[in-house]
């Protein structure tokens, strides 16, 4: 999850083990003075349903990959996805930490726990993780890592930053 044009879609394609189904769009004038497009002046599709994608863990454990559309228009579509969700990657631009605020606030009123990865995108500013975490006001608890989701080693590694914090929530029973 996260706001327009954070990377979401390239996430799900750089990881995912199928072709992954995406729901991009041609970007038209409906978009302007609605979407926010900032720092992504360039993007000319836009996800407008889900991206979807899967991992294979083991034969029994597969791990299905959801890419939502980060402008607020379409954000009825996340409400499916929280009922069963086990956790989320928040991906954050920090050209754009304040679109970060609402993805976050609805993971946390859900009750869905989520690490961020910050996009390490070439002209974005890089700040300390400590100084990410005040500007984000997230607990400690909450991982934060850089992550380039172009490459697949990137994306899978931010996963398994997922699948740890949803193990040691699950040791002390903190999932339902």
């Amino acid at each position: 999850m996260g706001g327009f044009g954070v990377g979401k879609t390239t996430m799900v394609g750089s990881v995912s083990e199928i072709r992954p189904l995406t729901t991009e769009e041609t970007m038209t004038q409906a978009g302007i003075g609605v979407d926010d497009n900032y720092g992504s002046a360039s993007k000319t599709a836009t996800t407008v349903a889900m991206d979807f994608g899967r991992i294979s863990i083991t034969d029994e454990l597969v791990l299905y990959l959801f890419g939502t559309p980060g402008q607020e228009r379409f954000w009825f579509l996340w409400n499916g996805l929280f009922e069963g969700a086990l956790g989320a990657v928040v991906l954050v631009d920090t050209r754009r930490l304040e679109v970060s605020f609402d993805v976050m606030g609805r993971l946390e009123e859900r009750g869905v726990p989520f690490v961020v990865a910050v996009n390490t995108f070439p002209d974005a500013p890089r700040y300390p993780v400590a100084e990410l975490r005040t500007a984000l006001d997230l607990p400690e608890e909450i991982p934060i890592l850089d992550c380039d989701v172009r490459r697949r080693a990137s994306s899978r590694d931010v996963l398994m930053t997922l699948m740890r914090l949803l193990h040691s929530l699950a040791m002390k029973g903190a999932l339902t």
